[in-house]
């Protein structure tokens, strides 16, 4: 929990520190130090209430300082288990607060306001044990201002979701406090969904989905691609909690007959969490689905994509030509947008301008300039790229090209020496041709235009806990191509407390990359035919999405049956 003091064994003082980094002036800092002496106040303090700075600002600066990490507790979920480790007590008199036990790594997150509280340090070690399996204390920088009111908010009432229900079914629920910012967290409503969303983020769900029907509430989590039912609840308690998701989401409450859109952000065991909410009438009442955008999973290297050496490097290939449009097809849900956010990662340097067009943006990235489409002002994809062509932009990201608009003015885009990414609904990589000629682009505006596509899907992969060793069927061999005799080992699913039982835990994507040559232009100038152009990319080393996918299963990653599940592998059976 101490600090390491800087390099010159003295800490800079936070005015100093404060007007070195532009965030405050001179003039400032005197009127704060007077304000200071007439108040007693710690000057921090007094810069934030004069509004000189803001409290992020001041809790960075702090913390670079320091040596620290901060953290916010800011729109925070609680985590009962780590309330229960920690007494309301000893949080109060130290000014700490236990963010979140990690079980997985059994680390325990403490906010605290003084670092080098040795004191609230020895107390702590001691209170969580110094036994091999007892928990390790991960400490983070915050201001008191907020850790007082999350200590007087969080401790005292039931937070586990089994509890919450068990409340609800005694108590009456009280509509109008679940409207309410301040004074709501002791309704159970409000407590209860606060717990869903940081039970859905903790197991890995990237959809929660709330369906209302006649007699029930259904719940459930869309884990590793694949719906999970998790929760049955009586139908009577969904107007409530409904309300208590539009609050949250900014929707109009009175609103039930028509679609809403909304947006959620939490902060999840010390990380912030967006949710992107849509609500749609039906005949038993509002069905309600949440997008999970946790920050700190969306944005992976792109050696982190999971591509073999001969992809990583086609695809570097094809990032290396300066202009030009690079598509990335698949269904919704297959991590379209992943990818793309990793190549801008890898693009991104101060020396380059990279714009983007998102609906809506999901991941904040620095330097590169986002722009979400908003209906507000009636901006669609076509008009916005013509805006952004007027900002001087070196790469351009489109979000989706839905119509012949933004395609046009995405190769436009391209022609005029640009590098473009976007994305496109297609079923496979070479069937993005058509698709592009049926929305009315010209032959000849493709061909020499497309740098590539890369078609991709996502597939479960083998719990690493409890996957277990078996040969292949004849079917699998075939579909393998294994040599008569030839002898190789598969992995199936099982199950284990680890993956919930399920055998599969995590994803992982299977692509494939049509990096485009003089011919495969010519050919598309052409119009040639599909089984042409894939003949063409073939003989230049194309590896099939299918092919791909079996790779995966010889490694051990995953099983033929996922593989079947997202592509089809009946061409390669004769």
């Amino acid at each position: 929990m101490n600090a390491p003091k800087p390099a010159n064994g003295k800490p800079v003082r936070i005015g100093d520190l404060l007007i070195e980094r532009g965030l405050l002036t001179q003039d400032q800092l005197r009127i704060a130090l007077h304000e200071q002496k007439s108040s007693g106040k710690q000057l921090g303090e007094t810069l934030i209430a004069l509004g000189f700075i803001t409290e992020e600002a001041m809790r960075g600066a702090l913390a670079d300082n320091l040596g620290e990490q901060a953290i916010s507790l800011k729109g925070i979920a609680a985590d009962a288990r780590a309330l229960e480790l920690i007494p309301k007590q000893i949080a109060k008199h130290h000014t700490l607060f236990p963010v979140s036990f990690n079980v997985e790594k059994n680390e325990l997150l403490i906010a605290c306001a003084d670092p080098n509280d040795i004191v609230a340090s020895d107390q702590i070690n001691a209170l969580l044990g110094s036994s091999p399996g007892s928990p390790t204390p991960v400490w983070r920088l915050a201001s008191g201002n907020e850790i007082l009111p999350a200590i007087e908010q969080f401790y005292g009432h039931e937070l586990s979701i089994d509890g919450i229900l068990h409340e609800l079914e005694t108590g009456n629920i009280d509509m109008a406090s679940l409207t309410l910012e301040t004074q709501g967290y002791s309704h159970p409503v409000v407590r209860l969904m606060d717990s869903l969303l940081a039970d859905a983020t903790l197991r890995g769900a990237s959809d929660i989905h709330f369906e209302p029907e006649s007699q029930f509430l259904r719940i459930r989590y869309r884990i590793d691609g694949v719906l999970r039912q998790v929760r049955v609840l009586h139908t009577r308690y969904w107007s409530a909690m409904v309300v208590r998701l539009k609050v949250m989401a900014g929707m109009n409450i009175a609103e039930t007959r028509a679609p809403q859109d909304g947006r959620i952000s939490l902060s999840i065991s010390g990380s912030q969490v967006d949710f992107r909410c849509a609500a749609q009438p039906t005949i038993h009442g509002e069905n309600f689905v949440l997008r999970i955008l946790d920050r700190k999973r969306g944005i992976v290297p792109l050696d982190g994509l999971g591509l073999s050496e001969h992809q990583l490097t086609q695809l570097q290939l094809m990032l290396a030509r300066p202009a030009g449009i690079v598509l990335v097809t698949g269904p919704t849900g297959s991590g379209k947008t992943t990818t793309l956010y990793s190549i801008l990662g890898h693009l991104n340097e101060e020396g380059v301008n990279i714009m983007t067009l998102e609906d809506p943006v999901e991941y904040p990235m620095p330097i590169i300039r986002q722009t979400s489409l908003s209906d507000a002002v009636k901006m669609d994809f076509a008009e916005g790229i013509r805006s952004m062509m007027r900002q001087d932009p070196d790469i351009i990201l489109v979000g989706e090209i839905r119509d012949h608009d933004t395609a046009e003015m995405a190769l436009r885009a391209a022609m005029t020496g640009h590098q473009v990414f976007s994305t496109l609904h297609t079923n496979s990589a070479i069937r993005s041709i058509p698709r592009l000629l049926d929305l009315g682009i010209k032959p000849d505006v493709l061909a020499g235009n497309i740098i590539g596509i890369v078609g991709q899907r996502l597939v479960r992969t083998l719990c690493p806990k409890c996957k277990t060793p078996d040969g292949p069927t004849p079917l699998e061999a075939q579909l393998l191509g294994l040599a008569p005799g030839e002898q190789i080992t598969l992995y199936r699913p099982a199950g284990c407390p680890v993956c919930e039982l399920n055998g599969f835990k995590g994803r992982t994507s299977i692509v494939e990359l049509l990096k485009f040559d003089g011919g495969l232009d010519e050919l598309v100038a052409q119009r040639a035919s599909l089984q042409a152009m894939t003949k063409h990319a073939l003989e230049l080393g194309f590896v099939s999405m299918a092919m791909d996918g079996l790779r995966r299963v010889r490694d051990g990653i995953t099983t033929i049956e996922e593989i079947a599940r997202v592509v089809d592998l009946t061409e390669l059976v004769s």
